[in-house]
């Protein structure tokens, strides 16, 4: 557990380094708005479905990842269902419970988003191997050190 002093770090590095992240969030925030409209999708839905491309979840867990409340997770549902991109399925371990799933439509979209993507796809690939791995373990290290919603 990190101690008090660790977490109240202003020295100027921490600060450089706390603004860069923030600029490198901006940007992919930015890129992601201009894909999502590229398919006349909001930002919301397309968040939605890229979650929703790693397979099936159930509504309550959706809200959690995308944090907002269920009741708007089922207007983001049921406008991506009026277009064929996002379906409705009964748990097969509890069919109380609705998973929504994309269709194959809704997955092809989710890739065209995902690969328009260049603004992260390119600085990364002018590190090494070894550079993109140790950046991909402090990251980790840095979401891991929060508990997960």
């Amino acid at each position: 557990m990190a101690t008090p002093e660790k977490t109240r770090r202003r020295d100027p590095l921490t600060l450089e380094v706390i603004d860069l992240i923030g600029a490198v969030v901006a940007r992919y925030h930015e890129e992601y708005e201009e894909a999502a409209t590229q398919h006349s999708l909001t930002g919301a839905q397309a968040r939605l479905l890229s979650l929703l491309s790693l397979g099936p979840l159930p509504m309550r867990q959706l809200a959690r990842k995308l944090r907002c409340e269920p009741s708007n997770v089922t207007g983001i549902v049921d406008r991506l269902e009026s277009r064929d991109l996002v379906e409705r399925r009964p748990d097969p371990s509890d069919r109380r419970v609705k998973l929504a799933a994309c269709t194959d439509e809704g997955l092809r979209v989710a890739r065209s988003l995902r690969d328009s993507l260049d603004f992260a796809r390119e600085p990364l690939a002018g590190l090494s191997d070894e550079e993109r791995v140790l950046l991909r373990g402090l990251l980790l290290r840095m979401t891991e050190a929060r508990p997960q919603a």
